[in-house]
């Protein structure tokens, strides 16, 4: 499923919608280019859930955790270099079991994330600097009726 964006406003929103369906137990996979929109939409994904205040980048610190009507845990594996990290390293079990994980460049340790989860890529849009395409994908059963519901909650009036 795509989406378009032409804010980051807009980007906000649709994760808004989406930390609104999340819980706990459910894994986002963020992909981009620096810059493209990850952090805005985990911004908006944190407000959905109810967090108060903003979301920022973990790049540092690895992980920023979160808490409004469920926990989140927001990693970033930007500086992880050659996908040598393991599940364990950073308690991603654990993670899902208490929380909903957004990893933004899984990339890096890509080989970890063979679970189920949502997949959703960020690319430059071609209405000017700030719009984006969304595309959000799934894999596995849950996550694709996950979308499903999305999609009515975002366009209610569409069959």
């Amino acid at each position: 499923m795509k989406f378009y964006s032409n804010s980051p406003e807009e980007t906000q929103a649709l994760g808004s919608r989406m930390g609104a369906l999340a819980n706990k137990g459910e894994l986002f996979l963020l992909s981009g280019e620096l810059g493209s929109g990850k952090t805005t939409f985990v911004q908006g994904f944190a407000w959905g859930a109810g967090v108060e205040g903003y979301a920022h980048s973990p790049t540092f610190i690895l992980v920023n955790q979160y808490q409004g009507r469920i926990k989140i845990n927001h990693v970033d594996l930007y500086r992880v270099e050659g996908g040598n990290l393991e599940a364990h390293d950073l308690g991603f079990e654990e993670m899902l079991d208490e929380s909903s994980v957004l990893v933004e460049w899984y990339e890096n340790a890509e080989a970890i994330f063979d679970d189920d989860h949502i997949r959703i890529e960020f690319y430059q849009g071609v209405n000017g600097s700030e719009s984006r395409v969304i595309e959000v994908k799934a894999k596995g059963h849950y996550y694709e009726q996950w979308i499903v519901t999305l999609t009515q909650k975002v366009f209610p009036n569409e069959k």
